[in-house]
């Protein structure tokens, strides 16, 4: 009787009233902007030095933009570079990335402009990381500090979940993702109020966040791919098939990375850790090719335009190697998030099984795979959903997706994650 007395109170426990959400709007807009700003202007000079390194420069010393020789060489700059920052700048731009994942540490200050160089001498320079864990860090530290000093009366808790909504909303141009990364985080916690009142200033943030990025910077992830049609029981079959095969992949390369991460560490300098794995870099660049460099946002692009351009061999080197590079890069003490590079190893992933099996859409294809890997690599199961879906955006996807999520999730619930303790042991 108690029992069901306790059970109708919290159904029946009122909304938050919106005077106590009001407040929080003005917070989460700057928070939105700020964060959208930072990755765009993170990005914009990142791309423009890249146009240098990789174009105007190779050309002026004779050498092929994307020759086996440059890619090494701008590799091995590159680990250089960022392996000065790491070693001189105030802050050693932040703590070891292995160790780092999507909910980021509220980091000092003094430690914020070097992992800002650092990660965009990385995203210029060819690594096989994405910008997001870094910015994310970036824009938690910045919206702590300034939020503490602007607007004391807040809580100190709500910077970092504005800071990491409007960056999730900045880098994916829609808030869906945010809120469903949120809504995944408090799963667990002790929540006051009902689940959108939480949710109500984060989505504020992921909103203004992307329609900032939309408005400034046009991302755009659909990779117009023909649209799967009334899907049958042969293509729930391959979705069942290619989604768990993807994620078996992405664990051997989550099983892989202690013992990556702890040969580079045996280095124990990062001017010896970052370049030594910009010669690994290269050495893989030289055999994958270009499209295996760099976060893998565009390349998955150019995959895309011409599905049927390579063999099922081809496409799974591509696969192999870019995982193989995302792998060597978190390990060596590159600053990057490793999102960008699974979704462009999981595309590869999904032409391959259409090149192998034609009767397996190509939207099919890909969407299960990216879903697969980052189930693996992230262990984000709505991240993984909404990225896999925003790809091909085919609704007929969706409950397929959901149906192949479910053997996937089994293969890696519980298994270590790509993620390190500070001891260098796999979280869990």
């Amino acid at each position: 009787m108690v029992q069901d007395t306790e059970e109708q109170a919290r159904t029946t426990r009122p909304a938050a009233p919106a005077r106590a959400l009001l407040p929080l709007i003005a917070p989460a807009v700057g928070v939105g902007v700020g964060a959208s700003l930072v990755y765009i202007g993170v990005s914009a000079a990142a791309e423009r030095l890249q146009h240098v390194l990789w174009g105007p420069l190779p050309d002026a010393l004779g050498v092929g933009r994307y020759s086996v020789l440059w890619m090494s060489v701008m590799l091995v700059a590159t680990g250089i570079a960022v392996g000065l920052v790491v070693w001189k700048v105030p802050g050693h731009a932040g703590p070891d990335p292995a160790t780092t994942g999507l909910d980021a540490p509220v980091l000092p200050p003094l430690v914020l402009p070097g992992l800002v160089l650092a990660t965009g001498l990385m995203l210029a320079g060819g690594p096989s990381l994405g910008p997001e864990n870094p910015i994310i860090a970036v824009n938690v530290g910045l919206a702590a500090w300034l939020g503490a000093r602007l607007v004391p009366r807040t809580p100190g808790a709500v910077w970092p979940m504005l800071a990491e909504s409007g960056t999730l909303g900045a880098l994916f141009g829609t808030p869906v993702a945010a809120a469903l990364v949120i809504s995944e985080a408090l799963t667990g916690r002790p929540v006051r109020g009902r689940l959108w009142d939480n949710l109500f200033a984060p989505l504020v943030a992921a909103a203004v966040g992307a329609m900032t990025t939309t408005l400034l910077f046009r991302p755009a992830f659909d990779l117009g791919l023909p649209p799967l049609g009334r899907p049958d029981w042969r293509d729930l079959l391959a979705a069942l098939v290619v989604a768990s095969a993807s994620a078996l992949l992405g664990m051997c390369a989550v099983y892989a990375f202690p013992y990556a991460h702890a040969a580079f560490q045996r280095l124990r300098h990062p001017m010896l850790m970052l370049p030594a794995g910009g010669v690994v870099l290269g050495a893989l660049a030289a055999l994958g090719g270009h499209l295996t460099l760099f976060k893998g946002l565009s390349e998955i692009g150019e995959l895309a335009r011409d599905p049927e351009g390579r063999s099922a061999g081809q496409f799974a080197l591509l696969a192999v190697v870019k995982l193989a590079a995302l792998l060597v890069a978190a390990s060596c003490g590159f600053r990057g998030g490793r999102i960008f590079p699974a979704v462009f190893v999981g595309t590869a992933l999904g032409l391959c099984a259409h090149a192998l099996v034609p009767a397996v859409p190509p939207a099919l294809g890909v969407a299960t795979s990216v879903l697969g890997i980052l189930l693996a690599i992230t262990r984000q199961g709505w991240v993984s959903l909404f990225t896999a879906a925003v790809l091909v955006s085919s609704p007929a996807v969706l409950a397929l997706l959901c149906i192949a999520s479910l053997p996937a999730w089994l293969l890696v619930t519980g298994r270590p994650q790509m993620q390190l303790r500070a001891d260098g042991t796999a979280v869990r």
